[in-house]
């Protein structure tokens, strides 16, 4: 096994209890879940691109990074204005 892949596979716990708090947390909570949700997604992408040998994932982590802001800051005034 490479090394890469051990990386990743010690990311998906983290992921899972992100998963999990914007799943069942308070509004406060699920907005910085959702943030490191993404952020660990992107390093998430990335360390399968090594592991892959797929150049192609790295397109989809930099897009991933840059929709995730605008994504939480919509979120947050959506959550601001309807609930």
């Amino acid at each position: 096994m490479s090394p890469w892949i051990l990386a990743s596979g010690a990311l998906v716990p983290a992921l899972a209890i992100a998963a999990a708090i914007g799943w069942r947390g308070r509004i406060g909570q699920r907005l910085a879940a959702y943030q490191l949700a993404g952020s660990i997604t992107v390093i998430l992408l990335t360390l399968l691109t090594f592991a892959t040998d797929q150049p192609s994932l790295t397109d989809l982590a930099l897009t991933l990074v840059l929709l995730t802001l605008p994504g939480t800051l919509l979120l947050a005034v959506f959550v601001e204005r309807w609930l």
